[in-house]
């Protein structure tokens, strides 16, 4: 097992809105039931624009029956998102009593307001410029999550956001623990959101022949590590954690979730989407995170992997893992949570690393759904079938978020 490092950080609260709960339990359950989270849109616009993709995975519980009319006028659903999540894992962590000038928040995101982007745009282009909204423009810009969650939780500790594409929500969750060990903050809110589920980026992606195009059977069309899987499907929604350090959950008798050990980040430096077909830079990342924590490889019996279900990237991931762990990567419990989810490509990485933290806590790695015959290349010893038993004692977890432009974060949790 690892050497703590000091102080030690461990996560207290968790939230989320996902395609498969409007919250943390809600999606957990759904995911040990192995339930998919994708459906056909019925959104005008997908027969206006004949888009060949006409599926993705849409939030369980959409916005309106949570948020205020006001918060949805002045708020792009991006921020929506992040504030559900954050108003739960809040909630969750015990709404401390702590002073906000050492309260951060850390909200990253891939894409941002899109919605907001496009639908000014056009009230621009139709109607002239007084008719766009006077909070058009913090509305679309990539940190208003961050600039929400502030305001919701009082945190005047420092407003960030990572924007690291598919690893932007793993990223604000290694950056958050960075600034609470570094003695900047004593606590802090961090993940990812997204709402991407709108016609351009999905013609974007299918430009890419990145999506899936199985539109007669959405909720089989993730299936990562498959042979026959063809893309990856959109998702949407949002994930955060609280972070603090073990003296202070202790202290204030707040629920400790996990630990978080270490993260590592690097870059492909290959190409502006495909990754570095062999993994060596995921394999850095999840290096680095290992020799930061101070991990013995052996104690790391799980893996959520970031598994899209895109033919090139599964397999880069698969190299990259044998690359970091050696020999131990044959004893690694690997899930594929995509499978269900779909890719909430900014959030991804966070609503991830929530399933890591209650795979550590349940001792229980959460099967896939959707393999049916598993790549030849695929060299892993991938959950699929039933849940895997986690071992008793002290266990470690790693997180795999990668993204465009050759983003690599890994995250280690350990068990409390």
């Amino acid at each position: 097992m690892s050497k703590a490092r000091e102080p030690r950080i461990v996560i207290t609260g968790l939230g989320a809105t996902t395609p498969l709960g409007g919250n943390v339990a809600d999606t957990w359950q759904a995911v040990l039931a192995g339930r998919s989270g994708a459906h056909p849109l019925e959104y005008p616009w997908v027969a206006e624009h004949d888009l060949p993709v006409t599926f993705a995975a849409t939030l369980a519980i959409p916005p309106e029956k949570v948020l205020s009319k006001v918060e949805q006028r002045r708020q792009d659903p991006c921020a929506q998102y992040a504030v559900i999540a954050a108003r739960e894992a809040w909630a969750d962590a015990g709404s401390p009593d702590i002073d906000r000038d050492r309260l951060a928040v850390s909200v990253g995101s891939g894409v941002g307001g899109i919605s907001t982007v496009i639908a000014q745009w056009e009230n621009l282009r139709t109607k002239g410029p007084r008719r766009v909204f006077p909070l058009a423009v913090p509305m679309l810009l990539v940190n208003s999550p961050t600039a929400m969650v502030s305001l919701e939780v009082g945190a005047r500790g420092g407003g960030h956001t990572p924007v690291s594409a598919c690893a932007s929500g793993a990223e604000a969750i290694g950056n958050a623990a960075d600034w609470i060990r570094s003695g900047r903050v004593d606590m802090a809110i961090a993940g990812g959101t997204e709402a991407a589920v709108h016609p351009l980026p999905i013609g974007g992606f299918c430009a890419m022949q990145a999506l899936s195009t199985r539109n007669d059977d959405p909720q089989r069309a993730s299936r990562p590590y498959d042979v026959d899987r063809d893309g990856f499907v959109m998702g949407e929604g949002a994930a955060l954690v609280v972070l603090e350090t073990y003296d202070s959950a202790k202290a204030r008798g707040a629920t400790i979730y996990a630990e978080l050990l270490a993260s590592g980040i690097s870059t492909d430096a290959f190409h502006v989407a495909a990754p570095e077909p062999e993994g060596i830079g995921a394999a850095a990342a999840m290096t680095q995170a290992i020799t930061i924590g101070d991990i013995d490889p052996a104690d790391i019996v799980h893996l959520n992997a970031h598994a899209t279900s895109t033919p090139v990237g599964d397999v880069a991931e698969v190299k990259a893992v044998r690359r970091a762990l050696g020999e131990h990567a044959d004893h690694v419990a690997v899930s594929a949570t995509k499978s269900m989810t779909g890719h909430l490509l900014g959030a991804a990485g966070s609503l991830e690393a929530i399933f890591t933290i209650l795979a550590l806590r349940e001792r229980l790695a959460p099967a896939q759904i959707n393999l049916d015959s598993l790549d030849p290349d695929v060299h892993l010893d991938v959950v699929s079938g039933s849940h895997r038993p986690l071992p008793a004692g002290d266990i470690v977890a790693l997180n795999n978020s990668f993204g465009f432009g050759g983003h690599n974060v890994s995250l280690a949790f350990a068990s409390v």
